[in-house]
């Protein structure tokens, strides 16, 4: 059973074969083309935290392939009366094609995973975010149409889900990734040891993005974390603006993985500036799910 619990269950060749599989279907969707893969297939989609893209995305990606999605918040299920994910996995697979999943343990992926007879998909957890790098990666090779020789900075909180799942994309796809941190949120041991290559990382934001071709920025705050405050203090010199960008290559894209706190980790400047793609990064969002739902669900 072929489950995305993180980026590393698929392969570098499955990994261009989504890819290539997205903009397939982005084409025909643009030319107004049906493309009803997975008719009668049904996809229940469990939150744990609230979301605008995963769900939309994931509930429209299904509907157009000609499946159906249920949505599932933790007061709808058991789960809030004290049902194990055990045996929430085994119930759901006796139902459903497929689940989605966004968590706040990756542990719940795992068990969900291990106790299901249907693929399931990491939406998001604590640990990884791999639908997200996997539309990064994508995005980037559709505005350059090539992922070799690139070079990626991601800028702010290195330890977490979003740097995580990037570094692991990275690595398979060969994409140099430099991540741009203060020493406290510095990426995990565990985390850089599952890499291949050797990933630099610095707080000296001159030199780490300067010719960087990638400037990638998430929230300084995640989901759970509110009451960490420092956060924004010992991350306001990150910020994503113009001096910043003035030193990576002239032609340099930005991205976001949204949502945004406009003004804090990015400048209005920037994001609705001309080295903005992050509203084609958040639509592609589409495209690469549909591409998993059919390679995990067909």
């Amino acid at each position: 059973m072929l489950h995305l619990t993180f980026d590393k269950d698929f392969t570098k060749k499955e990994i261009w074969q989504i890819f290539k599989l997205a903009k397939k279907l982005k084409d025909k969707q643009k030319k107004g083309e049906s493309h009803e893969l997975l008719r009668g297939k049904s996809l229940a989609m469990i939150f744990q935290k609230p979301s605008t893209r995963t769900r939309v995305s994931f509930e429209t990606a299904i509907t157009q392939l000609g499946g159906h999605a249920q949505y599932l918040s933790v007061s709808d299920l058991q789960l809030g009366r004290g049902e194990t994910i055990k045996d929430t996995a085994k119930v759901l697979s006796r139902y459903v094609d497929g689940i989605m999943a966004r968590v706040f343990s990756h542990q719940d992926i795992i068990d969900l995973a291990k106790n299901s007879n249907v693929p399931v998909i990491n939406g998001l957890s604590d640990k990884f975010h791999p639908c997200q790098a996997l539309t990064d990666l994508f995005t980037i090779w559709e505005k350059r149409q090539k992922l070799k020789n690139l070079t990626m900075v991601f800028v702010g909180d290195g330890d977490n889900n979003v740097t995580n799942s990037l570094l692991l994309i990275c690595d398979i796809l060969g994409v140099e990734l430099k991540i741009a941190c203060p020493d406290k949120y510095r990426t995990k041991k565990e985390i850089l040891d599952l890499a291949k290559r050797k990933i630099e990382i610095s707080n000296n934001l001159k030199t780490i993005v300067k010719n960087a071709d990638v400037i990638y920025t998430d929230t300084w705050i995640s989901m759970g974390r509110e009451d960490e405050k420092e956060r924004e203090i010992i991350l306001t010199p990150y910020q994503v603006n113009q001096k910043l960008v003035s030193l990576a290559k002239k032609d340099a894209i930005v991205m976001h993985c949204l949502p945004a706190h406009r003004n804090h980790e990015i400048t209005d400047e920037i994001m609705d500036g001309p080295h903005s793609i992050i509203f084609d990064q958040a639509e592609n969002r589409l495209h690469v799910q549909k591409a998993i739902l059919v390679k995990l669900l067909k």
